[in-house]
């Protein structure tokens, strides 16, 4: 199964070839696709090549041949880009239990910058803003602060790029716990925690990015998820 920003550059890498005969450049895939860098190109291509839909091609520049399509890609009309539908003039029932925004305890908490859910970021330790947040959200003792998802790492976890996490400032952290960790003093990334004897593992949950392995001297756990905001 692919990821959709996977499927996107397929999608791309694929109509590419068929109008101008080559393949894409690097530069043209990463501004079709909206990233910063073309490490994450590199990273995607890869998880394409392993995944058996594309084959790069030794010793030549610009070198990506398409392999096989998803069953998907081959139906008329398939676009990998989401374009949300409009419904006019229907009642939308809210779900069982929902409460308006109004009714809702609501509880200031700082948004202390962005947390990269990929390549690890320089650590963030200023407040930029506030954020209300359900009170609900908000289980247990301690203290709270909210944090901007930078990259797409943590997709597969229902985590995207651009929502705001929030977390419970803790320093210890459960096999499986998704963890604000702090990373040789100054790296701070959100991953999945996982302990291995005297390592740490932090697992992505996107196939295009590896788990990163190291001492547990060099990980210190800054706060564990307890909730996420999404604007639309």
């Amino acid at each position: 199964m692919l990821t959709r920003k996977q499927l996107e550059l397929l999608d791309f890498i694929n109509t590419h070839l068929q109008r101008d005969g080559v393949p894409p450049s690097f530069d043209e895939m990463k501004e079709a696709l909206d990233l910063k860098s073309k490490s994450g190109i590199h990273r995607l291509i890869t998880a394409l090549e392993e995944r058996g839909f594309i084959r790069r091609l030794a010793h030549r520049a610009r070198a990506i041949e398409i392999v096989k399509l998803p069953e998907a890609m081959e139906k008329p009309g398939f676009s990998a880009k989401f374009t949300p539908r409009v419904i006019v003039g229907s009642k939308i029932t809210p779900p069982r239990g929902a409460m308006t925004v109004e009714a809702l305890h609501a509880i200031e908490i700082p948004v202390m910058g962005r947390i990269a859910a990929g390549t690890p970021i320089e650590a963030i330790s200023e407040i930029s803003h506030h954020i209300a947040v359900p009170g609900s959200m908000l289980a247990g003792r301690g203290q709270h602060y909210a944090l901007e998802v930078k990259g797409d790492s943590m997709i597969e976890a229902g985590i995207n790029d651009g929502d705001i996490v929030v977390i419970r400032e803790q320093i210890t952290a459960e096999n499986g716990d998704i963890v604000v960790a702090l990373v040789e003093d100054h790296e701070a990334t959100l991953k999945r925690f996982r302990r291995r004897g005297d390592m740490i593992a932090l697992e992505a949950a996107n196939p295009a990015y590896e788990t990163r392995v190291l001492r547990d001297d060099q990980v210190k756990v800054q706060g564990r998820l307890v909730g996420l905001i999404r604007s639309y």
